[in-house]
Formats: structure tokens, sequence, C-alpha cells
């Protein structure tokens, strides 16, 4: 057998393994354009695709059209990104550059936090929230990651000391010697330098506040402040038949802000990925 041939073959055994893969997303999208009488048949796709599924599910929700949804969603994760970018950022050049009592020991019991199930915390957060009166807003989202903790906080900073102590220090006494203060540095030096990390945390903050259903569930309980997450469960009626098709198209469209999100993001992903596990 040639070089091409086995090639061929390779590149034809890929391709099929792919398509396996894919089945259930080729599922999806046919069963978007579906009735709910079609459901339940064996095919892929319907005889006539019905694109009113999109529209109808848009405005499905009395009072609120699903851009209401999308808007809150960004609304919610765009704040974490933020304030987790910031508040890790900050703590992680604190621990990769400053030099304060037992920075080792408050370091370690950070890393310890990774291994801390998210479930353990959720009860006395929960009580804490209420009694501040935060429940219903989003500020159970924003105050944690402000404060470097939240959901991937640990992980964040880990990752960004790893990247901050690569950086040579005397980029850091060249700054003093012109008068460049910690806050300086660490805007004008460290934060340019460590770009692929930051767009890599970034990427994984998205995506994780994007797809958190059972915390936007706990904290969120009125329609008007619901995320396209929480939207999608109006749509299952327990009292009445479900309309899966619009159900399923508007799940579609929820999924295509994070998969924009990688796909243009994938090259510094990789290179912070990359880059990360070289230099730490």
């Amino acid at each position: 057998m040639t070089a091409t041939m086995k090639r061929l073959g390779l590149h034809g055994s890929m391709l099929a393994v792919s398509l396996l893969m894919m089945y259930p997303v080729f599922w999806w999208l046919g069963a978007s354009l579906k009735t709910n009488a079609e459901m339940s048949s064996a095919s892929l796709f319907p005889k006539k695709l019905n694109w009113s599924n999109f529209s109808e599910g848009w405005n499905a929700v009395p009072n609120y059209a699903f851009t209401h949804f999308y808007v809150n969603t960004f609304e919610l994760v765009l704040g974490v990104l933020f304030t987790s970018i910031v508040s890790c950022s900050l703590v992680a050049f604190a621990f990769g550059r400053l030099d304060f009592p037992l920075r080792n020991v408050w370091f370690a019991i950070m890393l310890v936090t990774l291994m801390l199930p998210t479930q353990v915390t959720i009860v006395p957060q929960y009580v804490m929230f209420n009694e501040l009166n935060w429940l219903n807003t989003y500020l159970p989202f924003y105050v944690p990651h402000l404060l470097a903790g939240g959901v991937g906080g640990p992980f964040f900073i880990y990752l960004l000391v790893q990247f901050i102590r690569s950086i040579p220090k005397e980029l850091d006494e060249s700054a003093k010697i012109d008068g460049c203060s910690w806050f300086g540095i660490y805007w004008r030096i460290v934060l340019p330098l460590i770009k692929p990390a930051l767009v890599t945390v970034g990427i994984y903050c998205f995506l994780w506040n994007w797809d958190d259903f059972f915390g936007q569930m706990l904290y969120l309980n009125t329609v008007d402040k619901y995320t396209m997450n929480l939207a999608l469960k109006l749509f299952i009626d327990s009292q009445g038949s479900v309309p899966w098709g619009q159900l399923l198209a508007m799940s579609l469209l929820s999924v295509v802000p994070s998969v924009l999100v990688f796909f243009f993001a994938q090259k510094h992903f990789v290179e912070g990925i990359a880059s990360g596990a070289v230099k730490g």
C-alpha cells in the first residue's frame, strides 16, 4: 500500500469518526426544525423545514422576547468576566512579585481551595446572600469574583502566577529606577506580557458562567432577571405539551455566543495553555 493510500485511509477514518461524534449536533439541528408530531420520526431532518420554530420560540415567553434574556445573560457574564480578570490578576501579581509575610503559606492555602467541592459552600453562601438581601440580583455572582473567589478563582490565580513568575524581575528593577510604582509595574509591564493567560482566563470564565444553570437558578427567581438558561426552562410545562421544536431552536441559539467566543479566541487560548505548560 502506498503512502498516499495510507494517508487517504487515515483521513477517511478520522472523517468517519468525526461525523459519528457530530451526530448529536446534526440531530439537534434537525429537531429544531421539526414539529412535535415529527419528533419521534427516525429521519434526521424533517421533510419540510419548520423555520417558524425560531420566530415563535423567540417570542414564546409572555411579555418578554428572548432579546431580554440575551441582554441579561451578557450583563451577568461580562460583569463576572471583568471582575474576575481584575481581581485574579491583582492577586496573582501579589503572589508572583511582592514579598509579604507568610506569602507561601497563603499561596498554599489558596491551592488547597482548588480541592474544595463547590457543593460544600452552596448552603452557607446562600444563607449569607439572603441575609444581605442580594437574592434575585447579580451581586451573588459579581462580589465573589470581585474578591478573587467564585467559580475558577483559585485556578485562574494559579495560572496567572506561573506566567508572572516567568517574567524577568530585571524589568521591575528598571521600572523602579524610572520612578514606576508597584501598580505601574502591574499595569504597564506585567499585564501586557501575560495577555495570552488573560485571554485563557477570560474564555474559561465566559464559558463556565454562560453555562452556569444551577447558580443562576439558585439566586434568580423572577422572569425579568432570568438568563438564557433559565428562560429555556419556561418552555417545559408539566401541565401541557412542550413545544420541543421551539425549545431546541432557542437552545441552539443560546450556544452561539460560546461557540463564537471560542472560535475567534482559539489562537490565544491555545497559546495561553501551551505557554503555561512550558513556563509552569
